[in-house]
């Protein structure tokens, strides 16, 4: 067992626990090895007696080591640490985070991080994070291009969520497809919409959504011969109009369209409709339904919990589906 670094952030305990899961994370230490006694890692570490049992029987708790009378402690499993690293909080990437603790064994500890679309604060967790780590669920920083930085971690422990429209052919993934997707859950409401006049896609410039999302939308309108609108801008924003129905990524401008709507005395999946990208559960409740175009997120954590204990290669695009409710 090799020196542990302790710090004044984290108990003896627990830096005595992790230094180990750490030494069998990379192979120093292997199933079937022993560890110090009590006393000599005591010794060694400058810690108690009582600091080091207790860090032994958490590591036991774990699943990692054991120990008999006539061998001692000894290592029994491989440590299961897993990165999960996503872009940003929302009560859908609560759904699946959810659903991927749900399915993986109590065991499994699983470090969850959002990088906040913050190009540098991602490369740097990525780096910081290269071998202490037994697997790596990561969305990607870009939609259209492969960061670079993930090429430190081997293939087989990565896998990449949602983003993935550049070449990945060598690493497993689960993702949603923006472009096409778009236009065919359109297509299958187009019988709802025909009672409006317009669409409106609400896509402010700041957004980290796929761009090309404008291009699949744009191409439904002309197709069906709707006028249409895409607001990138405040400036652009000229109130509700009856007889419009608007596409809405964030939750923000839903609301703002909604009040919008109650002031000018316009019903929504009436004089004007409404979708929102991404489903989540307070959709079902507002304004008696609002539609909304999403993929199953809590599916998406189920796949890649079973990815994490299979480690059976994936490369899925999971199904875009029209959820409709009465604002349409």
């Amino acid at each position: 067992m090799s020196q542990i670094n302790f710090s004044n952030s984290t108990s003896k305990i627990r830096s005595l626990a992790d230094g180990i899961s750490l030494s069998i994370l990379q192979g120093r230490l292997k199933v079937g090895d022993n560890l110090l006694s009590i006393n000599e890692a005591s010794s060694l570490h400058k810690v108690s007696r009582d600091t080091v049992f207790k860090a032994y029987n958490e590591l036991k708790k774990k699943g990692l080591i054991d120990s008999t009378p006539q061998k001692g402690y000894f290592v029994t499993g491989e440590v299961n640490h897993i990165l999960l690293l996503l872009d940003t909080y929302s009560s859908f990437k609560q759904n699946l985070y959810h659903s991927f603790i749900a399915n993986l064994p109590e065991n499994y500890k699983v470090d969850l991080i959002f990088h906040q679309y913050n190009e540098q604060l991602f490369e740097t967790i990525v780096r910081e994070s290269i071998g202490k780590y037994s697997m790596y669920v990561i969305m990607n920083f870009s939609n259209n291009q492969f960061s670079e930085t993930l090429t430190a971690i081997p293939s087989h422990k990565l896998l990449l969520l949602d983003f993935g429209d550049f070449e990945k052919s060598e690493y497993s993934y689960i993702c949603q497809d923006f472009n096409q997707s778009l236009t065919d859950c359109l297509t299958e409401g187009k019988d709802l919409l025909k009672k409006y006049k317009k669409l409106t896609f609400v896509f402010p410039e700041e957004l980290c959504h796929p761009v090309s999302s404008i291009e699949y939308f744009t191409k439904f309108c002309l197709s069906q011969k709707y006028e249409y609108e895409v607001i990138r801008k405040e400036s652009d924003w000229k109130g509700v109009e009856a007889g419009t129905a608007y596409l809405c990524i964030l939750s923000e401008d839903l609301v703002k369209i909604i009040k919008a709507a109650d002031s000018a005395q316009l019903k929504v999946g009436n004089d004007i409709g409404l979708i929102a990208y991404n489903d989540e559960p307070v959709l079902e409740v507002i304004k008696d339904g609002i539609s909304s175009i999403s993929i199953d997120f809590g599916l998406m954590g189920e796949k890649a919990a079973n990815f994490i204990t299979g480690k059976q290669p994936i490369q899925e695009y999971l199904p875009t589906e029209l959820i409709v409710r009465n604002s349409i």
